[in-house]
């Protein structure tokens, strides 16, 4: 299983255009929101995608659960749920809907952790990251491991990684 997952790109189709380019063999794609696109937007067709707080007038949904091979996808953009403090709130969604992983945005900082047996991945934003970081998305890959690797938009390479062993 492969699953691409971007956020906070904020109006640019070209960015959004070269990931989907380079990345032909994902099995999904999400866009956990502030892409600030129109729905009808093709370069946004046959994505997974939720509304961002700077997504005005969109009827995106506020959330999305996808099951992807074995896993039970949870995204939303995050801002209603309170990342930039905490994931309580977020735990609490997963908890509802049983999910496996979670995405989310809005804070434009990367990060992955596991915890009780649910993987949280923010990947950061396509275009305006924070904090002295660069700009990224996320590759999740399962085989025996979920691998989570932060890749640069520009030409893919990797920014940073992390694997987790589940149970």
């Amino acid at each position: 299983m492969k699953l691409i997952v971007m956020s906070d790109s904020h109006g640019d189709q070209e960015t959004i255009q070269a990931i989907r380019n380079r990345e032909t063999d994902a099995d999904a794609f999400f866009h956990c929101g502030d892409s600030e696109l129109a729905v009808e937007a093709d370069i946004l067709q046959d994505m997974e995608i939720v509304q961002g707080n700077c997504d005005w007038n969109s009827t995106f949904p506020e959330s999305v659960v996808a099951e992807v091979g074995t896993q039970k996808v949870l995204m939303v953009h995050g801002h209603q749920h309170g990342v930039k403090q905490s994931l309580m709130q977020l735990k609490y969604a997963a908890e509802q809907v049983n999910a496996t992983i979670v995405l989310f945005g809005h804070s434009h900082l990367y990060g992955a952790e596991l915890e009780d047996g649910v993987l949280y991945v923010n990947p950061g934003s396509t275009l305006l990251p924070r904090d002295g970081r660069v700009a990224t998305y996320a590759v999740i890959e399962q085989d025996d491991s979920l691998k989570v690797t932060f890749r640069s938009p520009d030409n893919g390479e990797a920014v940073e990684k992390a694997i987790f062993t589940t149970n």
